[in-house]
């Protein structure tokens, strides 16, 4: 997966097109990611003794699939694709397809 936590993201399919928002998780095991902000769904919620959530109704954020995000690069912060590069070092990096720019 090239999307990683705190990756600042376009969505560029569904009905939240054109929102952007942080990486708040990413679940590679269902190819997902939820976005801070986008993809708000409301959940019914009982209370419950255990725990110390509030009951009501909750909004929370759901989980988008990756392929429905681009990555914004933060050099010429327009959506771009992803490659990979190995430095000198040894250590591999993500490059920006666009500008060719070096990602965290």
């Amino acid at each position: 997966m090239n999307i990683r936590r705190d990756d600042n993201v376009l969505v560029i399919a569904g009905r939240e097109r054109g929102k952007t928002g942080k990486v708040r998780q990413v679940l590679p095991s269902e190819s997902r990611v939820i976005v801070e902000g986008v993809n708000i769904v409301k959940r019914h919620m009982k209370p419950r003794s255990t725990t110390a959530r509030q009951a009501g109704i909750i909004e929370k954020e759901a989980p988008l699939h990756i392929s429905n995000v681009a990555l914004l690069c933060p050099k010429c912060s327009r959506p771009t694709r992803v490659g990979h590069r190995i430095l000198a070092d040894g250590t591999k990096v993500r490059v920006c397809k666009r500008c060719d720019e070096q990602m965290s």
